[in-house]
Parts: C-alpha cells; structure tokens; sequence
C-alpha cells in the first residue's frame, strides 16, 4: 500500500512543474521570513537614500553659503582697494597691512584733533606783556599765495580794530580766519593772512624786497608800529579807568 502511493506520488511530482513542487513540499514558515526580509531591505534602502540625500542636500548648502562668504570677502576687498586707492592688483596681505596703517593714522589724527579741542585755550588769552608773533606758514613762490599766522597781544583799545584793518589793508593781506579773546582791558587777536604773490609789485620798495622771504618780518615791524602808537595815544586810560573805580565805590 505505501509503495503504491509513494509511486504515485513521485509520479504525479514528476509531472508537476518544478517551481510548484518545489513550493509544495517546502514549509510554511520559511516564505514568509523571505517576504518579510525583503521588505525590511526595501526600507533599509529607503532610510539609506533619504540620509543620502540629506548629505547632498548639506552640502549643497554649505558650497552655497562658501561661495556667498567668498563674494563678501572679496566685496569688502574691493572696497578697501578704491578706499585706499590701490593697484587692483594688489594682494590680499598687503593690502590688509595698508589698512591697518590707514586706520592707525586716522586714530593718530582724530586723537591730535581731540587733543586741541580738550585742551583749554590758554594761548589765546591776553597776558600782561605786549607781544607780537608772526609765522609764516607756507606760499610766497611761483605764484602761490603767502600765508601768515599773527598774534598780537596788548592794551584793548577803541580804535585798535580800525587801525589793524588799515595795516592790513595797506599791506594788502586777506583774513582767512580771526580769533579774539579780551580779558581785564588787555586783548589777543590771532590772525591767519593770506597775501597773493601778485601782490609783491608794491611801490614801497622795503614792501617789495621782504616779499622775498615771505614778508614776515616786514608784517611784525607794521604791527609793532600799530602797538606803540595806539599805546601813546592812549596813555592815560589806566588813570580814567581808576577815577571810575573810585566814582564806583563812592556812589556804593
């Protein structure tokens, strides 16, 4: 009976097709642990592609935001190079090095200019002494103006502003800028001159020989002369301004 159907059996699996008897005779189980480990390697595939295309999309990003710090970088170059005024050229180390330089020169002025407007103006305060100071600044030469820093300390006077303004005029001399500081009757005026060297072709003659040297000496003698002849006519103001002390207490 058992070989009976044992042949039978072989017989109807020789006439089968390989793939159902293959399928037939396996077990269960075995099938769906395949089916199951396909899908897991379906979404192993998955999560690996998504995390490729993180990493692509990362660094797609970081190129982009190298690119974007490089153009700034080279903006601000650029900018520094017309800033400076130099040669396109020009390399990166040398260039930073002149803009360092620049900017410890400008903190060298801006310190300078702090400096004199901190600084009390003690020098433009009038002292007791008469003084006459004159500098020459620059000029004088092929047709360029001769420029003069004056200082002039002495007795304030009503008629010493008419009569700086005739000297100066005579002399033929521009103000450019003008200072003036008055304190317990006595006065300062500091003055920048300019006198265009046309101007040389005077008809005095000491005029024309000091305008070789700029005229310096020539414009402090004028003041001088200004000084001691507004101080002699004015020579008893001190005696009036006590009789008006005096009249001032008496009447207190």
């Amino acid at each position: 009976m058992f070989p009976a159907e044992a042949s039978f059996a072989g017989a109807d699996a020789a006439m089968l097709p390989p793939f159902f008897v293959g399928s037939m005779w396996q077990s269960a189980p075995g099938g769906g642990a395949a089916a199951l480990s396909e899908e897991d390697e379906v979404a192993a595939a998955a999560a690996a592609e998504a995390a490729h295309d993180r990493a692509v999309a990362a660094t797609r990003n970081h190129r982009e935001a190298e690119k974007r710090r490089r153009e700034r970088i080279k903006s601000h170059l650029d900018r520094l190079r017309a800033v400076l005024a130099c040669d396109p050229k020009i390399d990166k180390a040398t260039l930073l090095a002149k803009a360092v330089e620049r900017v410890r020169e400008l903190k060298q002025r801006m310190a300078g200019v702090v400096g004199e407007a901190a600084a009390p103006a003690s020098h433009l305060f009038p002292t007791e002494h008469d003084e006459i100071v004159v500098l020459a600044s620059g000029g004088g030469a092929g047709g360029a103006a001769a420029v003069f820093e004056a200082s002039l300390c002495c007795d304030d006077r009503s008629d010493l502003l008419p009569g700086l303004i005739d000297t100066l005029r005579a002399l033929r001399l521009r103000t450019l800028r003008a200072e003036m500081a008055t304190l317990g009757g006595r006065v300062r005026n500091v003055l920048v001159l300019a006198r265009d060297a046309g101007s040389a072709g005077h008809d005095d003659d000491d005029y024309a020989a000091s305008s070789e040297d700029g005229g310096a000496d020539f414009l402090k003698e004028a003041l001088r002369a200004l000084v001691e002849r507004q101080g002699a006519a004015a020579g008893d103001r001190p005696k009036r301004r006590r009789v008006a002390d005096m009249n001032m207490q008496a009447a207190a």
